[in-house]
Order: C-alpha cells, then sequence, then structure tokens
C-alpha cells in the first residue's frame, strides 16, 4: 500500500514538475505578422492569435505590415515569431533571388523560414465596378490595370498570374501604380482604375461593394488556362467557385488559387510551436466563426508534399504524433532543407 502511494505521488511529483516546467519555457506572447486590416491575411491572422490565445498558454498578438516583404525579414532579426502568408511568396523568400518567378524575385531571401501549417486555399479574379463595360477577359486588354504593389507584392503576381491565364502580358494593358491591395480597390473606387483584384470575402471589398458597386471576372478554366497560368507562377492553380458566396462573385466563375500558410522560423523554441500547434489542432472547428476563410482550414490540408518550405522540426514531431504526416513527406522535408540558393 505504501509503496504503491509513493508510486503515485512520484508521479504526481514528476507531471507537475514538467508542466512546470514547460510553462517556464513559453513566452508570455507571441507575435502574428499579417497584411493591413480589411485584408483576408489580417482577418486570418486574429482568428488564429484568438483560438492561440483562448488555448495555449501563450496570448498571441497580430502585426499588421503593409504586406510579406516587409515583414518577413523580422524573422531573422527576431522582432517576428508567426506570419499568415502565401505558399508562393514563401517559396521565393525561402529559395532566394536565383529562384524567379515571372522573370524576377523582388523578396527579400529569409533561409529561416519555416512551416508551421499549410491552411486555407485563397481564391480571388480580376475585379471591376459592377456597371462596367468589361464582360469577359478578353475586354481586360488596354484597360487602366492596377500593378507594380512595391509594398505587397504578392499581389504583382496575383495580376500577372490572371493576365497570363488571359494570354495577356503587362504590355497590353495601361498600367495604374498602387503601393498595395488595398490601394488598388480605392482606385477602383475613384474611377483611377478599371481592373485590380482582392482576396473574396474581404472586407475592403465589402467597402468597394457598398460604395460602388463591384463585380469579379471569371478567368479561363480550360485546358490551356490552366497551363497558362501553372507555367506562368508555379505554386498557382484553378478553382471555380459558386455565384452568390460572396461579395461581387454574381455568378459561377474561374478563380485563381494558391494556399495560405502559418510561418514561424527555425529558432522558435519547439515548445512554444507545439503549443501553437496544438491550440490550432483541438480548436480547429472554431475557425470558421472568425471568418469564412477558415472553412478550408482543416486538418486534413495541415500536411502536403507540395509545400514550398519546410515545415519547423516540432511541427514535423506534432504531425508525426497526430499520424497526419505521411512516410513519403520525409523525403520531401528532406529535399527542402537541401535547397541551396
Amino acid at each position: 500500500m505504501r509503496r504503491g502511494f509513493m508510486t503515485s505521488l512520484i508521479a504526481i511529483l514528476f507531471l507537475l514538475v514538467t508542466t512546470s516546467t514547460h510553462a517556464q519555457q513559453l513566452p508570455k506572447s507571441v507575435n502574428v505578422g499579417s497584411n493591413p486590416p480589411g485584408s483576408l491575411f489580417y482577418a486570418l491572422a486574429s482568428g488564429l492569435a484568438k483560438v492561440i490565445s483562448d488555448a495555449a498558454s501563450i496570448q498571441a498578438q497580430v502585426q499588421p505590415h503593409a504586406g510579406t516583404s516587409t515583414f518577413v525579414p523580422l524573422f531573422d532579426s527576431g522582432e517576428l515569431d508567426f506570419g499568415v502568408v502565401n505558399a508562393v511568396d514563401m517559396g521565393m523568400v525561402y529559395r532566394g533571388v536565383n529562384y524567379k518567378v515571372g522573370g524576377k524575385n523582388p523578396f527579400p531571401h529569409v533561409a529561416s523560414s519555416r512551416l508551421i501549417m499549410r491552411g486555407s486555399p485563397l481564391r480571388s479574379s480580376f475585379v471591376v465596378r459592377k456597371d462596367a463595360p468589361i464582360k469577359t477577359l478578353a475586354d481586360v486588354k488596354g484597360k487602366r490595370v492596377t500593378g507594380e504593389y512595391p509594398a505587397q507584392l504578392a499581389v504583382w503576381y496575383n495580376m500577372y498570374a490572371s493576365l497570363s491565364n488571359a494570354g495577356l502580358t503587362w504590355n497590353d494593358v495601361k498600367v495604374v501604380p498602387v503601393p498595395a491591395v488595398n490601394e488598388g480597390v480605392d482606385a477602383l473606387i475613384q474611377g483611377r482604375a478599371d481592373v485590380t483584384t482582392h482576396a473574396f470575402g474581404s472586407a475592403k471589398l465589402k467597402e468597394a461593394d457598398a460604395a460602388v458597386g463591384i463585380r469579379f471576372l471569371s478567368l479561363d478554366c480550360s485546358k490551356l488556362g490552366e497551363e497558362r497560368i501553372k507555367k506562368a507562377v508555379p505554386g498557382y492553380y484553378l478553382s471555380t467557385v459558386k455565384g452568390g458566396s460572396s461579395s461581387g462573385i454574381l455568378q459561377d466563375l474561374c478563380a485563381y488559387t494558391y494556399d495560405i500558410y502559418l510561418v514561424g522560423h527555425a529558432k522558435l523554441p519547439d515548445p512554444v510551436v507545439r503549443s501553437v500547434l496544438q491550440a490550432i489542432w483541438v480548436n480547429i472547428d472554431k475557425l470558421p466563426q472568425f471568418h469564412p476563410g477558415f472553412v478550408e482550414w482543416t486538418k486534413a490540408r495541415a500536411v502536403d508534399p507540395e509545400v514550398t518550405i519546410p515545415y519547423h522540426p516540432a511541427a514535423v514531431r506534432y504531425f508525426k504524433d497526430a499520424g497526419a504526416w505521411p512516410a513519403k513527406m520525409d523525403d520531401v522535408q528532406k529535399r527542402l532543407l537541401a535547397w541551396k540558393p
């Protein structure tokens, strides 16, 4: 009896010590980089931060920035812990300037970037004013189209991929320079541009729809259209969106599509990564209440062989423990870690 009591007591003390040690290894807070308020990425970062703060022993705070290019360098300096970013951007960020898409790679090289979890797909297309005479992709030729996007380079690729899908180039349109995606929508509202883009369901698009009325154009989901967009920007693909599912989607349409990531960096302590992942994993069904963009942020999508950057080692171990890491992913991880810029 006494021996059994002592064994139980030792087990309880061990649990208390390990729990206390784990808590001591965790910081009081972490920050999550995102695009500006009004963007889809800000809404997703806010939802993730809420779930993490409620379920983990860490408070997560959203830190908005102009775009990927402005906040990913903060991983290396230790000023940023996590970020909500798209897969294509991160592939270029991780690989460095010798890896070019669309003839360039304007992103800062951050080789320490690591994937925490693959999330939802992002879908969108060209946006025009509802009363615009632009009805098809062919009508975009010669029109005023937002471009450059120095503060939010991902959107340059959105527009470039959409033009390529239509068989067009920047030389076929009149470029209206804007710094970032929200300013592109402002240019449309103000009548300075005819065509722009923004993520489906974003607060900024709801604002534009209320102000002037908006309408999305359908891209080309034919075999040729698919070949064009994949050749233009590796990592992009096409999918169909139901009419009426969001502001400006007046009928079923073809949209450009790519994945959204929760990312971190190689120096993030393992307990922090595991705590954040655990909070999201066990509460994943709570995410859609914060934004429709979370509907496809699922456990089934968390691990994928087509990812563009390697996973954090703590994420690998977590997914293996959860039975979500197929054996073939070991080779994927090894290949990505072996990349030399």
